[in-house]
């Protein structure tokens, strides 16, 4: 007999997993926490070892050759802004916490998802289910898994308000560097500031990113001077996250970049600038044509779901699933807005509907 999610059970193991402090590369006692989960409902899982003393949590058929979709969430969030304060708590519908978006709602979905298959004694052979580490970082857990296991198909539940994202949008990581000379604070006449340097260079950057008319979204994530002290600076780096959709080009980002860099260094005075490209990942579009994306829209349609296919708008364990030959629905609970902030939530409900459609979707295959 067919059972149905539990919404206190998933409530409490939501709370239970958000109370878990598990930044990128501390993610050992969530993981220890589920795997004690996954062994008192019967459910068997694998250790993949990711690095030293972290690994991925992964449950698969006898046979995994068969397996066609693989449900995917990562277990790590980014950095506390509170110690003292980053656990779950509810108000009305909505639960918050430090990464209960970006993706602990997601995996706790699935993960009841998974629970109810296992109550009723069988999982279908064609499903499996991952979580993993260090997405926030570099998706070494992503990359390890998919270097081990082959599937021809995921879900990622990454926050998307539960509307299925079939395309994503590339992902550029940019080092940006320029070099002065060192000199007294008191004496910056004497000196040539990198920071400086930056800025006006930085300013050029943005003017361009403002004049591209295909949706490129653009970021300074982090800017440095070298080195500290009472000094004029003669470094600077700066960090850029530049997000681009899934039909643009990134050769050709990457030539207009380098050819800035160039252009600038005859405009500004004393500009010595270097840039590299540090992670290049490319984004894509999944058709609605294909039969499993046609298996996913008739399970929306037996819900109160909207089908309203969107582009995923940063980067994540999709890119590098893709770019491995995996295709990869993005479609989880929460808003993208909401994550990487102190106000991130999601409303449970829509944890609810996520657990229901995962479930709905694992019988339909």
């Amino acid at each position: 007999m067919k059972t149905d999610i539990q919404p206190n059970r998933l409530k409490k193991l939501l709370q239970e997993i958000t109370d878990i402090y598990s930044p990128s590369g501390k993610e050992e006692e969530v993981l220890e926490f589920i795997e004690t989960y996954f062994q008192s409902i019967g459910l068997k899982s694998v250790r993949q070892p990711v690095s030293e003393n972290r690994y991925n949590l992964v449950v698969l058929p006898e046979k995994e050759d068969e397996v066609d979709v693989c449900f995917i969430g990562h277990v790590d969030t980014v950095t506390a802004f509170d110690l003292e304060d980053y656990g779950f708590y509810e108000e009305g519908d909505t639960v918050s916490g430090l990464g209960i978006a970006d993706m602990k709602a997601g995996c706790a979905a699935m993960i009841e998802a998974f629970t109810v298959l296992a109550s009723e004694g069988r999982i279908p052979s064609s499903v499996g289910l991952a979580l993993v580490v260090g997405e926030e970082e570099e998706s070494d857990g992503a990359k390890t898994l998919i270097r081990e296991y082959s599937f021809p198909w995921a879900i990622v539940a990454e926050p998307t308000n539960m509307l299925p994202c079939l395309g994503h949008y590339g992902y550029l990581e940019v080092l940006l560097r320029t070099r002065g000379k060192r000199a007294h604070s008191s004496m910056p006449e004497y000196g040539q500031n990198a920071i400086e340097s930056m800025l006006k260079l930085l300013l050029k950057m943005s003017e361009y990113a403002g004049s591209v008319k295909n949706g490129l979204v653009y970021n300074v994530r982090e800017l440095s001077g070298f080195p500290g002290g009472f000094v004029v600076p003669d470094t600077c780096e700066a960090w850029l996250d530049l997000h681009l959709p899934p039909d643009s080009r990134m050769d050709g980002l990457k030539a207009d970049l380098e050819q800035l860099v160039e252009q600038a260094a005859e405009k500004i005075a004393g500009l010595d600038a270097y840039i590299r490209f540090v992670s290049t990942h490319s984004g894509y579009r999944i058709s609605q044509d294909r039969p499993l994306v046609k298996k996913l829209r008739d399970v929306f349609r037996t819900l109160p779901l909207s089908w309203e296919p969107l582009d995923f708008r940063s980067h994540s364990d999709g890119n590098v699933l893709w770019g491995a030959g995996v295709d990869s629905i993005i479609l989880g609970p929460g808003r993208l807005e909401t994550a990487h902030t102190p106000e991130e939530s999601v409303v449970f409900q829509q944890v609810e509907q996520a657990a229901k459609l995962y479930l709905d979707f694992a019988r339909s295959l």
